[in-house]
């Protein structure tokens, strides 16, 4: 029995809806054609996928078994899809790249020069993506791949370590701590530090906590406004501190000021990626670049 793709998505439009009628309206359907979809996709795989009751519907262990990987099967054919008429339209070898806010710019620039130089015939596209968001593309297949801090993959993508960035500490131009040039973590016990991700729900947040509480103290955290934003951006007009990567020394036009951190602690940085597709562009930023 061969999987239809159009069924596939009917099931993961209802399962994340939670109703049939809000599925149909989001795939632009009648309200019954998700239904009588699913009602065959359950006839040809022989098991029940959905239990339907007056308050909407739950997806069964079954179902939602079959829509884990349905999530990677469509993702793999969009970008089958993507790659044959981009071949097609014999357009240069495009590299769709996510990265989430505990990436700076500068390092993206960093990491891509030499690909691009070594082969300029490589067209990189950047977008930046809250983890969450970054996950959901590259399942979706619209990203080649995607580099974060510590993020956990989910199931169908994979995970590989590009090197690692030493972390150091910012503050605003006027926070007491600019004066210095170096602190270690145990001076920072009654500091709050800014955060991206909510601490059990983002890994790298939870990466940071963890060197704090390996340091002897549970830090306070607040989780950052400026969203999308440089991380050195973050403590500018705060008295809180944050953990980033940026060089040491004054930063964002002299608004903020970037500690050494002693001992050195240096977090990972990591692509993500669906392992079943070819991506000859990705291939080669992934076979060459290491930190």
């Amino acid at each position: 029995m061969r999987l239809d793709l159009n069924k596939l998505d009917h099931l993961i439009a209802v399962a994340e809806e939670g109703s049939l009628t809000r599925a149909a309206t989001r795939l632009h359907l009648s309200q019954q054609a998700p239904s009588t979809s699913i009602r065959v996709l359950e006839r040809e795989v022989r098991i029940p996928l959905l239990e339907r009751g007056s308050a909407g519907v739950t997806v069964l262990p079954a179902g939602a078994a079959l829509i884990e990987d349905a999530r990677v099967l469509n993702g793999v054919a969009r970008a089958a899809l993507h790659r044959a008429r981009q071949i097609g339209r014999g357009e240069t070898q495009g590299l769709r790249i996510g990265y989430t806010p505990a990436v700076t710019g500068d390092e993206l620039v960093t990491l891509l020069a030499p690909v691009t130089e070594a082969h300029p015939d490589i067209a990189p596209e950047i977008h930046q993506r809250y983890p969450s968001e970054l996950t959901d593309a590259l399942l979706a297949g619209d990203l080649d791949f995607g580099l974060c801090r510590a993020m956990t993959p989910t199931h169908g993508l994979t995970r590989t370590t590009l090197g690692h960035h030493r972390l150091h500490i910012a503050v605003a131009s006027d926070h007491p701590l600019a004066a210095r040039t170096t602190v270690t973590l145990p001076e920072l016990a009654h500091e709050s530090f800014l955060v991206w991700g909510a601490p059990g729900r983002s890994d790298y947040t939870d990466l940071l906590i963890d060197h704090c509480r390996n340091a002897g103290f549970e830090p306070e955290t607040e989780r950052t406004a400026r969203q999308g934003t440089p991380p050195i951006t973050a403590v500018i007009g705060t008295r809180n501190i944050a953990f980033v990567t940026t060089p040491p020394g004054p930063a964002a036009g002299g608004k903020a000021h970037v500690l050494t951190l002693r001992p050195p602690i240096h977090p990972p940085l990591h692509a993500l990626y669906l392992p079943h597709i070819t991506c000859p562009s990705r291939t080669t930023f992934l076979t060459h670049v290491r930190i």
